[in-house]
């Protein structure tokens, strides 16, 4: 698994509306990750708490940030405490669920999202291991299960084309600016799917870069 940390503000924690930054700014971003992998914000919203996210939810706000990442809001937005009746302003059906058994990922606080339109289902499986910081240990993407190495960044990129240069381009360019620790690919009947685990944070002109050369990237 690649570091945990990955500049010196996972450790002291985010700028973000409280109160808790594992229950709450990490659940945002969670939220957030679902938001991004999902292309926006589902019409239908299931979230699974296992564990401590089960037991603490309500007190600790967990229910609000979520909603607020999946609605795209950042930790610090005042809109976060207010965001499960905005999402329903919006139309999205938004439902909690309490699990009682063990984290299927293998942690205490974790959260799955199970998303969906009239067009698509996602489901992402995601982990806040403190100060605000995340994990994401599943996905599952065009019915297709991906367990990535957990820490952020994650990239992926699908391929409705099958073009083996678009996977070599995006390799060389990551290899050149955003090294990675491990990548996987997942070949569908209708899709090639490219998951890398990036090692540092993306700078914003490299995310820019990268969305203006590849269709149907997603970066986490």
């Amino acid at each position: 698994m690649t570091n945990r940390y990955k500049s010196v503000f996972d450790i002291i924690g985010p700028v973000m509306v409280g109160p808790s930054s594992s229950h709450t700014a990490g659940a945002v971003a969670i939220g957030r990750a679902g938001y991004k992998l999902f292309g926006g914000t589902p019409s239908k919203v299931t979230v699974h708490y296992y564990d401590s996210f089960a037991q603490t939810h309500r007190g600790h706000g967990t229910d609000y940030a979520i909603a607020a990442g999946i609605l795209g809001f950042d930790s610090d937005d005042l809109r976060v405490p207010k965001a499960p009746e905005i999402a329903r302003q919006r139309g999205v059906d938004l439902r909690f669920v309490e699990e009682d058994g063990p984290s299927p990922i293998g942690h205490p606080n974790t959260a799955i999202l199970n998303m969906s339109n009239d067009k698509k289902k996602v489901e992402l499986a995601g982990c806040s291991i403190g100060g605000g910081a995340i994990e994401i240990r599943k996905i599952v993407l065009h019915n297709t299960e991906i367990q990535p190495a957990g820490a952020l960044p994650i990239i992926i990129l699908v391929d409705p084309h099958k073009n083996i240069r678009i996977e070599q381009e995006l390799t060389a360019l990551l290899h050149e600016k955003a090294p990675f620790s491990r990548k996987r690919i997942f070949h569908t009947k209708n899709y090639n799917i490219y998951e890398y685990d990036v090692e540092n944070y993306l700078h914003p002109d490299l995310l820019r870069e990268l969305k203006k050369k590849f269709e149907n990237i997603i970066c986490l």
